[in-house]
């Protein structure tokens, strides 16, 4: 098992947070491919996305249905600033995952997090655990709880 799904599994443990990660053996990079690769909805697949405040440089992270989109507009007036993509190298730096693997939890970092409250909305979730294949289960309110997020509505 690599480093960054160990990080994973044990941000899970340590949060109280019981979940099965599954290698798929093909890339969940996308939305629509982990929601192809898990068997479930587009909607079901978590998307966390990395932005940088402009004025600042913090990392922040939004957990967003994979159905939709982040509105910046919304996003950066709970953050109080311009946000901008953090780049991929800053973000593999920090929080210890590549883009297309980046987890909710386990981030070497320190990292605060909005959750779109639209994941509410299903039963079951899919995020990804740190590996490009790598993802797992979690009902929606664990899984934020563990990632010490805040929900908002944070989609267009």
């Amino acid at each position: 098992m690599s480093g960054s799904i160990e990080r994973v599994s044990q941000a899970a443990l340590d949060a109280g947070l019981e979940i099965e990660i599954r290698r798929m053996g093909e890339s969940t990079r996308t939305a629509q491919d982990a929601a192809n690769q898990c068997g479930c909805a587009v909607g079901q697949i978590v998307k966390s996305l990395v932005f940088e405040g402009e004025d600042t440089g913090r990392l922040v992270l939004f957990l967003v249905s994979g159905d939709r989109q982040l509105d910046l507009a919304k996003a950066a007036g709970l953050t109080g600033e311009k946000l901008k993509r953090a780049d991929p190298r800053r973000i593999r730096e920090e929080t210890g995952f590549a883009i297309g693997g980046v987890s909710p939890i386990g981030h070497k970092v320190i990292i605060r997090a909005y959750a779109d409250r639209t994941l509410l909305d299903h039963d079951v979730i899919w995020a990804a655990a740190g590996a490009h294949d790598a993802v797992f289960s979690s009902e929606p309110s664990a899984l934020i709880a563990a990632a010490e997020a805040t929900v908002q509505d944070i989609t267009a």
